[in-house]
């Protein structure tokens, strides 16, 4: 029996936030896989808090991209069975994404402390590993920093003393780290930069989840007066 009355003008504002959900999934996704790269190529990957993040963002995005279908599924066929299942698992992705937001904010400095420690290790191969190289060069020159803490630990990693790498260089040149000038080279250390740079970003997508989750909570409840109207139609049937 179809919906009537009210009910569809519910019906019809369930199908535009599943059209959000759809978008938020997509988003969540792309989030999860940027912070995944970076932290790739920031930290060591492993079992941890800061690495397991991005993945649980990506998963909680595909799995809410497919209870978005079976909702239209559902409220497209006025399916109960649909509806109530679209409204479960939407209660428990809100669940999950809250935690997330909270675990993001609470593992924020750990993610920092990991960093730290990966890329003092990271430093010491700089002289002998190529790759090494490349990726602490990219970091130091894209935001503009020198060393872990400051441009003074480089000065027991290479040879002579008075050199740091190129990519310290305000003006990047070949061999401008060599007899630098430290009004020429980037003093700040990389932690502190790329260190709030994470903080800042781990902030907005936690902001961001909470959002999801407020327009989820209205998909809940549209969802539950939707499975209401449809029961009180197999009942008068």
């Amino acid at each position: 029996m179809a919906v009537e009355g009210g009910m569809k003008c519910v019906k019809f504002l369930l199908y535009v936030l599943l059209l959000a959900f759809c978008a938020c999934a997509v988003g969540l996704i792309a989030v999860g896989v940027g912070a995944q790269l970076v932290l790739s190529q920031t930290v060591n990957q492993g079992a941890t808090p800061g690495a397991l993040l991005p993945v649980v963002i990506i998963a909680v995005g595909a799995f809410l991209f497919l209870v978005a279908l079976v909702g239209c599924c559902g409220a497209c066929k006025e399916n109960y069975c649909l509806m109530i299942t679209f409204a479960v698992f939407l209660s428990l992705i809100m669940l999950v994404e809250v935690a997330t937001a909270i675990a993001g904010y609470v593992f924020r400095d750990k993610v920092i402390s990991e960093f730290k420690k990966d890329f003092q290790k990271q430093m010491q191969t700089y002289p002998k590993d190529n790759q090494t190289a490349v990726l602490l060069d990219r970091m130091q020159r894209d935001f503009k920093c020198c060393g872990a803490d400051n441009y003074t630990d480089w000065e027991n990693i290479l040879v002579p003393k008075d050199r740091v790498p190129d990519s310290c260089c305000i003006n990047v040149t070949q061999s401008c780290g060599l007899h630098f000038k430290v009004t020429n080279i980037n003093t700040e250390g990389c932690v502190e930069k790329i260190g709030g740079w994470l903080r800042s970003n781990v902030l907005v997508v936690a902001a961001a989840a909470l959002g999801i989750a407020f327009v989820e909570v209205l998909g809940i409840v549209f969802a539950c007066c939707l499975v209401k109207s449809i029961r009180s139609g197999y009942e008068v049937m």
